[in-house]
C-alpha cells in the first residue's frame, strides 16, 4: 500500500469522521495502530470529499502517516434505512446533518474515496437486515453484485487505491458460496464478509464466518467487517480471517467499559472507588501505567472529558496486543506448536465475562 505495509492479522480502529473518538494520531501509533478506517459517506456530507482532496487528501486531512481503509457508505444503506431509498440507480439519503437528498451511486462512491486517497476503497454494496429470506437476499446479492461491475468500471486510480469487494448473502449458504464464486472471478486486490454483525446471535456470526473465509481466495486478504469482540476476532482468525474493525474498543470506554486480562471492567462500579491498582496490571498503556481504578473512576463520575479518553487509549491498545499475540501465535503453530493460536483462544473466551 502507498502508505505502509500492514502485518496481519489486524484491527482497524473505526474514525468514521477522519477521526478515532477522542484519540490523536501519536495516541493510535503509541497504541500500535497500522491502519485505521474512515467512512465514505459521512466525509462526503460533511466536510465534503472535494474540500478534503484539494486539502491534499484525508491522511494530511487528519495527520495520520499509516494506510486509511473507508467504508463505501453501504453499512448506510442498513443503518439508516430510514433515511434512504434504494434503487438500481443506487441509494437515495436524507443526509442527518441537514435533511438534504443525496444520491450515493457506485460511481459516486469510488469517485469519493478516490478523491479522499485512501489506500483501500471498498465497493459499495447493499447490506440487508437480519433476518431476510432467501428471495430478498439473492436479489440484494445480485444488485451488490451489478453495483461492483460499476464500482470496478468507475476507478481511475487503481495504481493508487486497491478495491475490496464484498461477499454477501446472509445467512444463506448456497448463496454465500455462489457469491464468493463470482467475486473471486473478477481479480480484486481483497475481499471482505459483509451482511454479518447485523444483529445476527453470535452462533451464526461464527458459523457463516467460517463457512465463508476459507472459500475466498487465499492469496488474497480476507475482511471481516464491523466484528467485533476480542473472543470473536480469535474465533474469526482460526477460520482464516486477516483484517477486522469495529467501533467497540472506543464506543466501550465511552460508556465506562475496558477490556483487560482479567475480564472485563465496568470503571463506574462503586468497589473501584478505594482501588489504587492500575485497570489493567498486565498492560503498559499510558492509562495503566500512570493511573488507579480510583482516578478513573473519579473522572467518569465527575463526567471529565479525560475518563473516556483513558479508556479509549486502554482498549486500542488492548487491540492491538491481542492482535500481536495472534500473529505471534499463528508463527508458533506453524512451527514449533500446533496448538498456540488455540491456547489463546481459550484465554481470550475466559475474558468474556460482564463487565464487573
Amino acid at each position: 500500500m502507498t502508505h505502509g505495509a500492514v502485518e496481519t492479522p489486524a484491527f482497524m480502529p473505526v474514525g468514521t469522521q477522519g477521526t478515532v473518538k477522542s484519540l490523536t494520531p501519536v495516541d493510535l501509533r503509541t497504541a500500535g495502530v497500522q491502519m485505521v478506517l474512515s467512512n465514505t459517506y459521512h466525509l462526503w456530507v460533511r466536510p465534503g470529499h472535494a474540500r478534503i482532496g484539494a486539502l491534499g487528501g484525508l491522511h494530511r486531512f487528519m495527520d495520520w502517516d499509516g494506510p486509511i481503509l473507508t467504508d463505501s457508505g453501504g453499512y448506510q444503506v442498513f443503518s439508516l434505512k430510514e433515511m434512504n431509498k434504494v434503487s438500481e440507480e443506487g441509494v437515495k439519503f436524507r443526509s442527518p446533518f441537514d435533511g438534504q437528498w443525496r444520491m450515493l451511486t457506485p460511481e459516486k462512491a469510488i469517485e469519493i474515496q478516490e478523491t479522499l486517497g485512501v489506500d483501500v476503497a471498498m465497493a459499495f454494496d447493499e447490506c440487508l437486515e437480519w433476518p431476510a429470506d432467501a428471495a430478498r437476499t439473492r436479489s440484494s446479492m445480485n444488485r451488490t453484485t451489478r453495483w461492483l461491475e460499476r464500482c470496478i468500471a468507475a476507478r481511475k486510480h487503481p495504481d493508487r487505491t486497491a478495491l475490496f469487494g464484498i461477499v454477501q448473502g446472509g445467512t444463506h449458504e448456497d448463496l454465500r458460496a455462489e457469491h464468493v464464486a463470482t467475486l473471486a472471478e473478477l481479480g480484486l486486490d481483497g475481499y471482505a464478509i459483509g451482511g454479518l454483525s447485523v444483529g445476527e446471535p453470535r452462533e451464526e456470526l461464527v458459523r457463516f464466518t467460517e463457512f465463508t473465509a476459507p472459500l475466498l481466495p487465499a492469496n488474497k486478504i480476507r475482511y471481516l467487517m464491523g466484528v467485533g469482540y476480542p473472543w470473536d476476532i480469535v474465533d474469526a482468525v482460526r477460520a482464516g480471517v486477516d483484517l477486522f474493525d469495529c467501533v467497540i474498543p472506543t464506543r466501550s470506554a465511552r460508556f465506562g467499559h475496558a477490556f483487560t486480562s482479567v475480564g472485563r471492567v465496568s470503571i463506574k462500579n462503586t468497589r473501584y472507588r478505594d482501588d489504587g491498582g492500575p485497570l489493567d496490571p498486565n498492560c503498559a498503556c499510558y492509562a495503566c501505567g500512570r493511573f488507579s481504578r480510583a482516578y478513573l473512576r473519579h473522572l467518569f463520575t465527575s463526567n471529565e472529558i479525560l475518563a473516556p479518553r483513558l479508556l479509549s487509549l486502554h482498549n486500542v491498545t488492548f487491540y492491538q496486543q491481542l492482535l500481536t499475540r495472534v500473529r505471534a501465535a499463528i508463527e508458533v503453530s506453524a512451527t514449533t506448536d500446533p496448538s498456540a493460536l488455540a491456547s489463546l483462544q481459550g484465554e481470550v473466551n475466559s475474558w468474556n465475562r460482564q463487565p464487573a
